[in-house]
């Protein structure tokens, strides 16, 4: 698949490189697997001189030799007896970029933590101590979350506050997806939804259904969920490292989630056991999850919910992590019927984000959000609301659009409204058949 988007990002990126005419630069590029960072470096790097580097689950020793090995292409370097640590290495660039100017991007940086956690706090050194006098621009890329947050983030850690930028690379936008799917001729509004709600718009899993299937729903599931489908493994294999030996806890959760079981106290029911501390890592240090509250609750108010920021773990997790003893047993064509009998109502959920991200992408609106009340009472799908204007968009989501009241939303709305006296009010009836 071509490169596409990204055109905030790789403008930052030439602006940051220009800038090492006068001293070097250090960019932090997260976000999780397979949403296109190590595409976006090296489509930013391809017209000028870098070098990239992997880092590796091996030793430190022969990932200097490979390293040594490509800076050699690039460089006349004298080097004299042998090299064993990457603190030796970058002293070596450092020293390169002295007298030139050029890119170097370190990939899965946080897996020094397991190959010599030293190198974080030599690194540092060495930067502070040469930054000033040479032109390297350097570009750190991390996939686990929580290990790249500690290193640039915390303060107890030695690159903290060396970061010029830290750029959070995202899901591509509805809009990016539209043109995706209409460059390769899949353009009806349905087919935009089904493959927001399988892919979430991540770049890795866009280009592979491209690859594998004819772009139709039936196609699609009928790749990602049978034999050797990359997709079966793809939940684990994006979250175990992260999780470590607690993984099953952080799972079983991750699927209440994924069922419909929002709130802490439908979660801990049922697994039967207090998980105040796991709901607080996968929304603070993993970047999983995030807290719900009604649109106008004050920010400690116990009107709380969850759900999973990633639509594909979230069907991961509702599908195909639910339904693993299918899985082991090859007994695809099972999990496919219980996607097909669900995928209507588990949708309905999906199409209230969509809309969302929807309103959100217009930049007219200051506040969105949901509302209800206690017990759940007075739910309203989507609330939009631009103080500047001084109006308030309300409205219903359903699959089904003629299942809508909007008497009914207005009732519903009556105390949301007490809240906002001189608002201009607005009830909306959205559907399936508004996508377009």
């Amino acid at each position: 698949m071509e490169f596409y988007a990204r055109t905030q990002e790789l403008q930052l990126l030439k602006q940051l490189k220009e800038q090492t005419v006068d001293t070097a630069r250090m960019t932090v590029l997260t976000g999780r697997r397979r949403v296109g960072k190590t595409k976006l470096a090296l489509e930013f790097a391809r017209d000028h001189k870098h070098l990239y580097f992997f880092i590796a689950k091996k030793s430190e020793k022969l990932l200097c030799e490979e390293f040594l090995a490509e800076i050699k292409k690039q460089f006349s370097v004298p080097v004299i007896g042998e090299i064993r640590s990457f603190k030796d290495v970058f002293a070596l660039l450092l020293q390169l970029a002295e007298t030139e100017q050029f890119t170097l991007i370190l990939d899965e940086f946080q897996e020094f933590y397991t190959i010599n956690s030293a190198v974080y706090s030599e690194v540092q050194h060495l930067w502070d101590l040469g930054k000033d006098k040479t032109h390297l621009n350097l570009i750190c890329i991390g996939s686990v979350y929580s290990l790249i947050n500690k290193i640039f983030q915390n303060s107890k850690e030695p690159l903290f506050g060396r970061a010029d930028r830290i750029i959070s690379l995202k899901p591509f936008s509805i809009t990016t997806l539209n043109q995706i799917l209409a460059d390769h001729t899949f353009q009806q509004p349905e087919t935009l939804f089904e493959w927001y709600v399988l892919t979430g718009g991540m770049p890795k899993y866009i280009d592979s259904l491209i690859s594998n299937s004819d772009g139709t729903l039936t196609d699609m599931l009928k790749f990602m969920v049978s034999e050797y489908s990359p997709f079966l493994l793809e939940g684990k294999n994006v979250l175990i490292e992260e999780f470590g030996k607690e993984y099953g806890t952080y799972f079983s959760i991750l699927e209440l989630i994924s069922r419909g079981k929002t709130s802490r106290g439908e979660i801990e029911s049922l697994m039967e056991k207090n998980i105040g501390g796991y709901l607080s890592r996968l929304e603070n240090d993993y970047n999983i999850i995030s807290r719900v509250r009604p649109i106008n609750a004050k920010p400690n108010a116990r009107l709380v919910k969850y759900c999973i920021k990633d639509h594909f773990l979230k069907f991961w997790f509702r599908f195909i992590h639910r339904n693993w003893s299918a899985v082991e047993t090859g007994n695809f064509s099972y999990i496919r019927q219980i996607i097909s009998r669900d995928f209507q109502t588990y949708c309905g959920r999906i199409l209230e984000q969509f809309f969302h991200d929807l309103f959100a992408a217009s930049g007219k609106y200051n506040q969105l959000g949901t509302y209800w009340e206690k017990k759940n009472l007075n739910e309203i799908d989507l609330v939009a609301i631009n103080d500047i204007e001084k109006n308030i968009v309300m409205a219903e989501i359903k699959m089904n659009k003629k299942r809508i009241k909007l008497n009914k939303l207005k009732e519903k709305s009556k105390k949301l409204l007490a809240s906002y006296p001189d608002y201009e009010p607005q009830w909306l009836a959205l559907g399936f058949e508004d996508i377009s």
